[in-house]
Order: C-alpha cells, then sequence, then structure tokens
C-alpha cells in the first residue's frame, strides 16, 4: 500500500489530490491531527537564537494515528529562514563536509565550492545540470552510502548553529540528552523524490530525529513499520519543522512530491521582527541576509526547490566511540 500511495502523489501525469493530506495550516477541519502543548519555559535560551518566532506563538501538532510524529508549524521569522537556506547553500556543502558530486562528471573546484560555481555557470543549461546533480551533503558523522553505517574515522565537524538550534528544539519536546551528531541536508528540485525508507543505521534508534523543511512544499509519506501498512500524507511547507520518535523512529516514510507553491522571500524584512542579540550564529550573514541583493541568488534557488535538513544522534547515551 505504501508503494502504490507513493506512486500515486509521484505520477506527473495528474495534479496529485490534496483533500486527504494533513494540511497544518487547516488544523480544526482534520481529525488525524490534535495540538499538542509544548514546554515553552525556555524563554532565556530561545533568546539567545535569533531567528526564531516567540514560543508562545508556535503551533504544534501531533498525528493521532502515528504516535512519535510531531510537527511544529514555522516557528521561523523571515529572516531566520533566510539565514538556514542561506547556511545550507553556501556553507554547509563545503570541505571537510562531504557532496553527492560524482568526480568524473564535476571536478575539484565545482565539488570543493558547489554555490559560487553554481553562481558562475554562464548557461541555462550548466545552470540546471550542476543544480540538480546536488542532492545532498553530510557532515558531522558521515553516513555511507554502501555499508549503511557510520565510522568513527568518517567525520567533520558539527556546525555549532545547527546543534544550539537542534538542542533547543529537544529541551522543549523533553529530550533534555538529545546530541547532534549526524545530519544530512537534500536538496529537491521540483520533480525530485526520495523513495520509501527506515532510518536504521544509527546504533541509538531511541533518540528523535529532527527535520527541517525550507522553500517549497513537500508531500511527505509517513507510514508504519511495513510497507503494507497505509501511510499518511502530510504538506510540509518552508519553516516546518517534524519529529520522528518513539514508534515512529523506525516507520517508512518518503517525499514523493515537491509542489511549486510557496512564495520566495525576495522582499524587504518586517520591521517589526525582534531578531536582535545573542551570539549562537554566524551574526554577519544573519545581517547580510536582510540585503535583499545578497539574497537575490538565495531566493532565486528555492523558487523551484526545497531544502531539508535532517538531523539524528548516532551514539548511545555513555558511548564514546562506535567501535
Amino acid at each position: 500500500m505504501f508503494k502504490l500511495i507513493f506512486k500515486q502523489f509521484k505520477a506527473k501525469s495528474s495534479t496529485p489530490d490534496l483533500n486527504d493530506v494533513v494540511n497544518f495550516d487547516k488544523p480544526l477541519k482534520d481529525d488525524k491531527i490534535c495540538e499538542h502543548r509544548l514546554n515553552t519555559c525556555h524563554k532565556e535560551d530561545l533568546q539567545r537564537i535569533p531567528g526564531l518566532k516567540s514560543p508562545s506563538t508556535w503551533r504544534c501538532y501531533k498525528l493521532r494515528n502515528h504516535p512519535g510524529i510531531v510537527v511544529i508549524r514555522n516557528p521561523f521569522t523571515e529572516r531566520g529562514l533566510r539565514y538556514w537556506i542561506s547556511r545550507c547553500l553556501r556553507d554547509y556543502p563545503r570541505p571537510p563536509n562531504i557532496v553527492n558530486l560524482n568526480e568524473r562528471l564535476f571536478d575539484e573546484t565545482v565539488r570543493s565550492d558547489w554555490w559560487k560555481e553554481l553562481q558562475r555557470c554562464q548557461s541555462k543549461e550548466d545552470f540546471q545540470r550542476t543544480k540538480v546533480a546536488m542532492r545532498w551533503t553530510t557532515f558531522g558523522y558521515h553516513h555511507d552510502w554502501d555499508t549503511k553505517h557510520y565510522d568513527d574515522r568518517m567525520q567533520s565537524p558539527f556546525p555549532e548553529d545547527l546543534s544550539r538550534l537542534c538542542r533547543l528544539f529537544a529541551s522543549i519536546l523533553g529530550y533534555e540528552e538529545f546530541k547532534p551528531e549526524a545530519a544530512i541536508v537534500n536538496y529537491y528540485p521540483v520533480g525530485s523524490s526520495l523513495s520509501g525508507h527506515v532510518d536504521y543505521s544509527e546504533p541509538n534508534q531511541s533518540a528523535p530525529l529532527f527535520s527541517f523543511s525550507f522553500g517549497q512544499t513537500a508531500i511527505f509519506l509517513i507510514g508504519g513499520k511495513s510497507l503494507e501498512e497505509t501511510p499518511t500524507a502530510l504538506l510540509l511547507q518552508s519553516g516546518d519543522v517534524l519529529i520522528m520518535s518513539g514508534e515512529s523512529r523506525l516507520c517508512y516514510h518518503a517525499v514523493p512530491r515537491i509542489l511549486k507553491d510557496h512564495k520566495t522571500l525576495n522582499s524587504a524584512l518586517p520591521k517589526d521582527e525582534d531578531d536582535s542579540g545573542g551570539d549562537s550564529l554566524d551574526m554577519d550573514l544573519f545581517e547580510q541576509v536582510g540585503n535583499l541583493h545578497f539574497w537575490q541568488p538565495f531566493s532565486d534557488y528555492i523558487a523551484d526547490s526545497r531544502i531539508n535538513i535532517n538531523v539524528r544522534q548516532v551514539l548511545k547515551p555513555g558511548q564514546l566511540l562506535l567501535n
């Protein structure tokens, strides 16, 4: 059943039927979800991470039939969205992080600074070829796609800004001991997809998985522990934070479709946003994204693409090394 529904949403010959897709902007009309109250007493921590809305305004939901799935509907300010989109494009694909650009098709100049080289493309064909080729980058513990395992010898530094962001969300959700150790950033041009799978490579499978969405909207499928079970389809929009924990942590999930319906952030930032203070981000970049000239290339990119950051804890509590 999972594969059938995946194919139905993925089919490019038809417009997807969204009537049964959970839309967190219309929670009162959907009996598949219920509100989830967060522990938002960590106001001092929030003030040290600019780019987040006041926690009192956060809307958080659970799925009735999928225990462990939590969605926070865009807790980011517009400047915050721009910051994380820029980090994912400008910084995260650079060494020592690993990208999946084919060495036979792209030379070291492109693979070492994909975003910079993307801006240098002279033709539309070269731009599209380089853009579509970039599907993921990894940092922290690097996942070995051949063995499906992690290795202590395959690591790069985990960005401190993303680590602090994840630890804040984990704390608010009650996962005080969560430690961000591995991340995959997926880049989804419109027309791309991610087939059904289970994230079982981490030795610590009791820790939650945090997923941040930016740019265009995705249809996300969450199923059960068997492909025979019928999945639930969700709309994940720009800024949404999805958490997979407990029973859902080892369930099948997929992204069959990217919907081009998100308005890109290419206007002046609202003057009433309070994003001052804090030293937990790259504050130079945080200021720069308010400059429309600086922001324009990033805005152009997400006009037809989605970016997704997935963060996991690899080691078990008290474990220092994998082997």
